[in-house]
């Protein structure tokens, strides 16, 4: 009885990491393919060091790693597109540990600019509760956008620049969904997990987000190469 059991076991896990293979292999297929449609290129793992880009979402949690990055020129725009997760770990206290993981779509593109670092998400408990201790949820003049987005940056002037009138109208049409941070010469673009046929739409921000960029940035926080 004890071996039939092991057996079934056995069988169980085994059934369970081939449908993890099957899942991985469908995901890396379905980036190959939106490569090529494309004209981009395809790598399973990180050949460009993205997860070294100094974003605060790439810096959470215990572990973190990209996977399935696309990469190349789109509509002008020279973009990535990838995997993103990380985990947390905790303990039950008695010894036993487990982890968490949180997945993204992100995409990442180029600024013409020197940007001090902004984030702007989605508002919601936590970050509501973090803005009121820390005080660093930038507030605005329109109070819908206030509501739905919390941004932060150690530079107020930068995120005022940033965020006119007409981005916040574009953010509360087209972004809720989205994190997006500014660091340096580089934009970050991070929804949750979707299907490689939906990359397009985290893409697409990135360049409709970099085509609301107020002209004020490039000239106030010029690049320097």
């Amino acid at each position: 009885m004890v071996g039939l059991i092991l057996f079934v076991g056995l069988v169980v896990v085994g059934g369970i990491a081939y449908l993890s293979y099957l899942s991985k292999k469908k995901r890396r297929l379905g980036f190959a393919t939106m490569a090529r449609q494309l004209g981009m290129q395809y790598s399973e793992e990180d050949p460009l060091g993205l997860l070294g880009e100094p974003f605060a979402l790439f810096s959470k949690g215990d572990g973190r790693g990209i996977e399935n990055v696309i990469w190349g020129p789109w509509q002008g725009l020279d973009v990535s597109a990838f995997d993103y997760w990380y985990y947390e770990e905790s303990s039950d206290g008695k010894g036993n540990r487990s982890k968490t993981y949180y997945r993204f779509d992100c995409a990442v593109a180029p600024v013409d600019a020197a940007c001090p670092p902004l984030t702007i998400e989605r508002e919601n408990v936590l970050t509501k509760l973090a803005g009121a201790l820390s005080f660093h949820d930038i507030q605005f003049e329109d109070e819908t956008f206030n509501k739905e987005f919390n941004v932060h940056s150690q530079e107020p002037k930068f995120a005022n620049d940033a965020i006119d009138a007409r981005m916040m109208q574009w953010l509360l049409a087209h972004a809720k969904t989205f994190h997006i941070e500014l660091v340096g010469n580089r934009l970050l673009v991070a929804g949750k997990k979707c299907d490689p046929t939906e990359l397009l739409q985290v893409i697409g921000t990135a360049k409709g987000f970099l085509e609301q960029l107020p002209r004020v940035v490039f000239s106030l926080y010029p690049a320097t190469g």
